[in-house]
């Protein structure tokens, strides 16, 4: 059960991939614009939880289904792969709305 948290996330990724190839929305329609995207998101939500955490509003309780590794104190490991998968999750929704939507 320890990986549960991490699993569940990964499985989610997956599926989000698997969207994005169907329908060339990100990653398969253009690979450098949309690395560079997440990457500046999950760095800015990096910041925000170090700024959370240093300022105690923010800390990692105990569970059953998390792995229990630390990046750093009180940021889990599962937390680095939930803000990527938040910042890619966001990006599909918006080019889908794109598509879905386009502009007049």
């Amino acid at each position: 059960m320890k990986l549960a948290y991490l699993a569940a996330i990964l499985f989610s990724t997956f599926g989000m991939v698997m969207l994005d190839k169907r329908f060339t929305l990100a990653l398969f329609h253009d690979a450098r614009r949309t690395i560079i995207a997440i990457a500046i998101g999950v760095a800015v939500f990096i910041a925000w939880d170090i700024l959370g955490i240093s300022m105690g509003i923010f800390f990692s309780g105990s569970s059953p289904y998390t792995t229990g590794l630390f990046l750093a104190p009180e940021f889990p490991v599962e937390e680095l792969f939930f803000l990527t998968f938040l910042c890619y999750f966001t990006l599909i929704i918006y080019r889908l709305l794109e598509r879905q939507w386009p502009r007049t």
